[in-house]
């Protein structure tokens, strides 16, 4: 058994390569081998939002504060609230983030697959973000 207590970690900002805006990832966990299971708390602050990535064993999200949207290649972006949970499904090409004017956080967790969980890809542009406020 290991807990980690809250606080015990810092906080990191999500890497500019991968994030567009001001993005904090608290609390990272990881399971020991052979577990492939890992996760974070990440919030967005308004705008902020993940590059398109896929994931090759899926993600699950669970939201806890907040408001945000997450897309699917091909889909509508979608509100996402607190208690929403959101899985994509292995290889699911998607993007999620914060709305234009409400910060959101969920809890992000996916399994490894030949010691990767994700896969990240080009950025979410402008454009494609701005058909939210649209919907």
């Amino acid at each position: 058994m290991r807990i980690t207590r809250s606080g015990a970690q810092a906080s990191a900002s999500g890497p500019a390569e991968y994030f567009t805006g001001t993005v904090r990832i608290d609390a990272p966990f990881a399971g020991e081998d052979p577990a492939r299971i890992g996760g974070a708390t990440v919030t967005f602050e308004p705008g902020a939002r993940t590059a398109w990535h896929t994931h090759p064993l899926g993600q699950t999200l669970i939201v806890t504060s907040g408001l945000g949207w997450v897309q699917r290649e091909g889909g509508p972006i979608e509100e996402i609230r607190p208690g929403d949970i959101v899985w994509f499904a292995p290889a699911e090409k998607h993007w999620h983030g914060a709305t234009p004017a409400t910060a959101m956080t969920h809890i992000a967790i996916a399994e490894k697959l030949n010691g990767s969980p994700v896969d990240w890809l080009e950025k979410v542009t402008d454009a494609q973000y701005a058909a939210g406020t649209k919907t």
